[in-house]
């Protein structure tokens, strides 16, 4: 059977107006990763007022707030089989109902234990989410097209932080329970999985609303590669690990970010749950700005003439070295309202870090994208699960910042040199 791109004489196809169905696809994958870190600072914001209720230690703390990531950790790679396997949409569908009915349960958490199975649970289903989105991108974008792509979906996250921060402190406010404000994320985050299914797909020539000239542009020239000779090469295994280890770091600042940063605002600054919730969208905010700037820079910067590996590498180390000189003078700011704006400036910088999520489509063959992508996501995890229980280990034995701060600092460090490290001369 012929396919639609070959069914209409060519002259037809190149003189219709492409439709632009890629980038809602990417709207709607925004709109989930959004959710997802709604879902997934929620409990951050409320941490204080849980702590009190229940008496939690630090320690304590630290051990739910990384609870997450065992799980996440620990499906990313069957996660990433699956999603090669049985395509995103079922993936990302499926996963994101799951964890919208975890959320939905917090709300009738009994105390710390049962919090902790519950957000591991949190994390199982949100395992796939990214490595399915780093497969669409894959899918649905030609390479000139990719940086934008991985932005759009990444940038979700910290806009996610930044307005589930609000909202979930103002929904703790207006019901006067943070039980309340878990129930409505997880309704709403079951109904975004409905419209994941209804909307995303896997193949750009099987959606009812692409027409000829998208698809030629998705495809750009490119020729099918058997899925037989897909399967046999090899992951880059020099990329690979230090795409790992930059991710990794990466992920130890910003989900450092995410689980102790509220707790940072309010024991070491002073604000109140309100104040904490304008602050933390005003951070994460300028992250979610940060992130989209540094992807349409780069496929601007790309489509000039300048090597996408040299430009992804060079704007990487600027966000680790600013990211590394605001921790480390953070200690010796004293004002709560200069502090909150060097964190945004942070935040804006270090989402650079989304670039990452172009990388696995650069490296790998389309049919091991989502793999190398789990892996990715997998390191990122690792830093997740470490990074809440070194902070609250290094709290109980401090009782100060100052020291978390430092620590923050060497993640910068390391994710400059493992980025660095990634051999992005030869590209797909």
């Amino acid at each position: 059977m012929e396919s639609r791109i070959e069914a209409p004489a060519l002259d037809a196809v190149t003189s219709e107006r492409a439709t632009s169905v890629r980038w809602r696809i990417f709207g709607v994958v925004f709109l989930i990763t959004l959710i997802n870190l709604v879902d997934r600072i929620s409990l951050s914001i409320a941490m204080p007022t849980i702590a009190k209720e229940y008496a939690l230690s630090p320690a304590m703390q630290g051990l739910i707030l990384s609870s997450f990531f065992w799980s996440y950790a620990l499906l990313q790679i069957p996660g990433g089989w699956l999603i090669d396997r049985y395509g995103p949409r079922k993936i990302i569908a499926g996963a994101t109902v799951l964890w919208g009915i975890f959320q939905t349960l917090m709300g009738a958490a009994g105390g710390g234990l049962s919090m902790l199975f519950l957000r591991v649970g949190l994390g199982g289903a949100e395992a796939p989410l990214f490595p399915a989105g780093s497969k669409l991108n894959a899918l649905w974008l030609s390479k000139k097209e990719r940086g934008r792509g991985a932005v759009l979906m990444d940038a979700g996250s910290p806009l996610g932080a930044a307005i589930g921060g609000l909202a979930i402190s103002n929904l703790i406010l207006a019901f006067g329970s943070w039980r309340m404000a878990f129930v409505v994320a997880g309704i709403a985050t079951i109904a975004a999985g409905w419209l994941a299914w209804r909307y995303l797909r896997d193949d750009p020539a099987k959606h009812p609303f692409v027409n000829g000239a998208e698809l030629a542009r998705i495809r750009d020239g490119a020729a099918p590669v058997a899925a037989s000779v897909i399967a046999e090469e090899p992951l880059p295994l020099r990329s690979t690990i230090a795409m790992c280890v930059g991710r990794m770091s990466w992920a130890m600042i910003f989900f450092g970010l995410i689980t102790w940063g509220p707790s940072y605002l309010t024991q070491a600054r002073g604000l109140s749950l309100s104040q904490i919730g304008a602050a933390t969208f005003f951070i994460f905010f300028s992250g979610a700005l940060g992130s989209l700037s540094g992807g349409f820079l780069c496929d601007a910067l790309c489509t000039h003439g300048f090597s996408r590996g040299k430009v992804v590498k060079s704007m990487i180390a600027l966000s680790g070295v600013t990211t590394l000189a605001v921790f480390a003078a953070l200690p010796t700011i004293q004002s709560p309202v200069s502090a909150v704006a060097v964190l945004c400036a942070a935040s804006f910088l270090l989402m650079w870090g989304s670039l990452y999520w172009s990388l696995p489509s650069l490296l790998a063959t389309p049919g091991r994208v989502g793999l190398l992508g789990a892996c990715m996501n997998c390191a990122g995890s690792v830093g997740g699960i470490s990074i809440p229980l070194i902070t609250g280990f290094i709290l109980q034995r401090t009782g100060s910042f100052d020291t978390v701060l430092h620590f923050y600092s060497a993640c910068a460090l390391v994710y400059i040199f493992g980025s660095i490290a990634i051999d992005l001369r030869r590209t797909r």
